[in-house]
């Protein structure tokens, strides 16, 4: 199956935080992290729950500041803090029961990579770790944090007929 075929079979999307939904780089004001989000990744996600898409964030990171962002696009399956990224993406699909060929999986490093080989569209950032770049089915011309997520979405939703322009 191609790729443009497979995105027409996904409804979940699931995302890394670090690297996949904010850049690499890492500032702090005093002892609190400060990462940067691409505000069009933001609309692509706050348009793919309006539209039926289930989002959900697995993240070895801890960030309040991202949780809370993401809270306020309206996403509700956060899990951070895991260290087992397999066991909560196993739990996730089985509490949700959502079929694994369904899934769109988007990481860019090691800790992705177990989870990334089960899904039915693994994808990645254009600066993810060679590791992963080799078993994702496309890799992004987009960066980490620079709208690779708004790419993998929109193009699932354009192949489906969701992409549109909505007034807001």
């Amino acid at each position: 199956m191609n790729f443009k075929t497979r995105l027409n079979t996904v409804n979940t999307f699931i995302f890394d935080v670090d690297g996949v939904i904010s850049e690499e780089k890492v500032y702090f004001l005093g002892e609190e992290p400060i990462k940067s989000f691409n505000n069009k990744d933001a609309y692509a996600l706050q348009l793919a729950i309006k539209k039926g898409y289930t989002i959900c964030i697995i993240s070895g990171g801890k960030s309040t500041a991202i949780r809370g962002r993401l809270e306020r696009l309206g996403i509700t399956n956060l899990f951070f803090s895991q260290h087992d990224k397999l066991a909560c993406y196993k739990d996730f699909i089985a509490e949700n029961n959502i079929e694994e060929n369904t899934i769109t999986y988007m990481g860019d490093d090691l800790p992705d990579w177990e989870v990334m080989k089960r899904v039915g569209v693994p994808v990645c950032p254009q600066d993810a770790a060679p590791e992963i770049k080799e078993i994702c089915i496309y890799i992004s011309p987009k960066k980490g944090g620079d709208g690779c997520v708004r790419d993998i979405v929109e193009q699932v939703m354009r192949c489906q007929g969701k992409w549109e322009i909505s007034k807001w």
